[in-house]
């Protein structure tokens, strides 16, 4: 059962709410939409741009999309927020996934 309904009706709400919008796109994605988590991991990056939780999904997204610039370029986005915030447990995960992109392991 999507939750889609019921989270846009929350972020109808709480527009600049950055958890809706991430979880909007987490549901999207898993019920196949992917184009439409898309716009909102991209917004989310846009808008709020320290809520480091959105890169590594973007980044695998764009894998799926098979669009490895960009998604290399959100690892190192990313990488550098988590640094910025000092959110060690995002920064090892953004780079332990970074690197394993670039050596064509697949962390799924």
């Amino acid at each position: 059962m999507s939750r889609i309904p019921q989270l846009e009706a929350f972020l109808s709400d709480s527009p600049n709410d950055p958890f809706i919008q991430y979880a909007l796109a987490l549901e999207h994605i898993k019920s196949g939409n992917l184009q439409d988590g898309l716009k909102y991991f991209e917004g989310l990056v846009q808008q709020h741009p320290d809520y480091v939780g959105t890169y590594y999904h973007l980044a695998k997204l764009y894998i799926q999309l098979q669009m490895p610039d960009k998604a290399e370029m959100t690892y190192e986005n990313g990488i550098a927020v988590a640094k910025k915030l000092q959110d060690q447990h995002a920064l090892a995960e953004l780079q332990n996934a970074s690197l394993n992109f670039k050596l064509g392991i697949s962390d799924d």
